[in-house]
């Protein structure tokens, strides 16, 4: 079960929003080596304006995850790609609606 959450905002700099979609395309093959990620989606939010959502089972996972490969990928191209630093909320989940498992017949 997820009860932790960050929701991370990015404002492409002008003529970088393709590289900025490819790093986050990119991404989520790093965000698959990741245990303690539960969830992950990368979102656009307007033309130059991006988001990252995730989720985690615990805090310990959720400050793993900030340590990770794609937030250092993200930190150390961020002056090149983005107005400025990633906005980085942390959230606490208060109820979740996740697919059912698949039965097998």
């Amino acid at each position: 079960m997820a009860n932790a959450a960050l929701f991370v905002r990015l404002e492409a700099k002008p003529g970088k929003e393709k590289e900025v979609e490819r790093l986050l395309r990119d991404g989520l093959e790093a965000i698959e080596s990741e245990p303690g990620t539960t969830t992950w989606y990368a979102i656009r939010l307007g033309f130059s304006t991006f988001g990252i959502f995730d989720t985690f089972p615990d805090d310990a996972s959720r400050q793993a995850h900030l340590t990770g490969h794609l937030a250092k990928s993200l930190m150390a191209k961020s002056s090149q790609l983005l107005v400025h630093s990633p906005t980085i909320e942390k959230a606490d989940l208060l109820a979740v609606k996740l697919p059912e498992a698949e039965h097998a017949y």
